[in-house]
């Protein structure tokens, strides 16, 4: 064989592999991070939707008064406890039910409750300050997910204590969602020592006197600042970062669509067009997983089959959401011009009558004002892959409404880092995520809290 035909054999192969890789292994890497987790924390669950029990039983069971155990029961719990920690036992979402989850969800009703016009202006107010901290006039490279964290920051910490976030405060915090929403990505493992410095900051706030939302006794000051750094310093301020990730990528990446919004910013009928982009926004890439619940009572599914006490029912958002009239993955808001959402198999907060979001009513309404923020001074390009997961944190070029957009070989690199990087990120998951898998089982948060709670 000649040299140059060896080259030619050579520089294939490395195409091919360059092609080849990127889609092939991390898909592979993740079906072998799913087996693992299976083996080491067994086959407890029945998925719902699944085998056993079809998309149609979803809301009927998921809203069943016996459907209500959270944690205690359940081997996956531990896992969730040690992604969540400090804390996990006051996490509202992992309370058990009674009058302790009954105080505290009547607690977070009281701070959310509020009206569309304050929503407004507290998400608009600060989307506008953390975007006057970017350069002005330049083309910007971000991650959606990191520029949104100190955005939710600081309307959270307005929310609770009623008061502007201190700059080093909304690092604190920032901090320490990061942390949270990366262990549970697998992508980095935990630094309690970060989590901590929150703690410290809320429980002194709370024995001062000087925090305006507190439990009543006989919760403690340490277990109100888990409670307010559990539900809205790492769920709220997670959740919505990622629910704007999402959002502004999907924007991104439907020119078109952004034209219509741009278009209709301050148009009366703009709120409409956004609200369909937002729910198609949650409809393919749900924020909610899977939510697991233990059965308190059996449960009849129907004549042949029941689910009897004590049963983990793992509820998958996304199976649900891919079941019913608006079962496919396509991006397409018009479909809601069509389709009704009480007709489709859509529970992007979760179901009321079973713990839904408790932020469900004002969350459209601040990313609503957040995006108008964001459209009013840039445009927005990705070519990266967007997943329901974003571990990638949502990487996307942010342009001044009068620039260029970037050349075509900038966004091609993009675009290629991206597959790459998701290659090396799918091993460090897997290595990460099994360790993490293993130590969670080993310190048994969970089950050890509940076996001194019956001490």
């Amino acid at each position: 064989m000649t040299y140059p035909l060896v080259l030619l054999c050579c520089l294939a192969g490395l195409l091919a592999v360059g092609w080849l890789l990127p889609r092939r292994l991390p898909p592979a890497v993740i079906r072998l991070r799913e087996w693992i987790f299976r083996r080491v924390n067994g086959a407890e669950g029945i998925p719902v939707p699944g085998p056993r029990i079809g998309p149609e039983h979803f809301t009927r069971i998921y809203s069943h008064p016996a459907a209500s155990g959270r944690s205690r029961g359940a081997g996956i719990s531990d896992l969730f406890w040690y992604w969540l920690a400090p804390g996990p036992q006051m996490h509202q979402e992992h309370l058990e039910p009674g009058e302790r989850y009954r105080t505290v969800a009547r607690t977070t009703r009281r701070v959310v409750a509020v009206s569309h016009r304050r929503s407004t202006e507290l998400a608009g107010a600060a989307t506008r300050r953390i975007l006057d901290e970017l350069p002005a006039g330049r083309t910007r490279h971000v991650r959606l997910r990191d520029l949104m964290m100190p955005i939710w920051a600081e309307v959270y910490y307005e929310l609770v204590f009623g008061a502007a976030c201190p700059p080093d405060v909304r690092a604190l915090i920032v901090a320490n969602a990061d942390d949270v929403v990366t262990a549970l990505k697998c992508c980095g493992l935990r630094h309690l020592d970060r989590r901590d410095r929150l703690t410290r900051y809320l429980r002194a706030r709370v024995e001062a006197g000087t925090a305006p939302v507190t439990l009543p006794e006989p919760f403690t000051a340490e277990e109100t600042a888990w409670y307010l750094q559990g539900t809205f310093f790492n769920t709220a301020v997670v959740q919505m970062s990622e629910a704007m990730a999402h959002l502004l990528l999907a924007v991104a990446q439907h020119p078109t669509v952004q034209r219509e919004l741009v278009a209709t910013l301050d148009d009366p009928d703009g709120d409409a067009a956004l609200d369909r982009v937002i729910d198609e926004t949650l409809r393919v890439h749900p924020l909610f997983g899977v939510a697991h619940r233990i059965t308190s009572g059996p449960i009849e599914v129907d004549a042949g089959l029941t689910i009897p006490t004590g049963s983990v029912l793992l509820f998958n958002y996304l199976a649900y959401q891919r079941s019913g009239p608006a079962a496919d993955d396509t991006f397409e808001p018009e479909r809601w011009l069509t389709q009704d959402r009480g007709d489709v198999h859509f529970v992007p907060f979760g179901v009321t009558a079973n713990r839904a979001c408790p932020a469900r009513g004002v969350a459209p309404v601040m990313m609503r004002a957040v995006t108008r923020e964001v459209l009013r001074r840039y445009a927005l390009v990705s070519t990266v892959r967007h997943t329901r997961s974003l571990p990638n944190r949502g990487p996307c070029f942010l342009v001044p409404t009068d620039a260029r957009p970037p050349a075509r070989a900038r966004l091609s690199v993009m675009r290629w880092g991206d597959r790459w990087s998701d290659v090396g990120r799918s091993l460090v998951q897997l290595a990460l995520g099994t360790w993490m898998v293993l130590d969670a089982r080993r310190q048994r948060l969970c089950a050890s809290y509940f076996e001194q709670v019956r001490r």
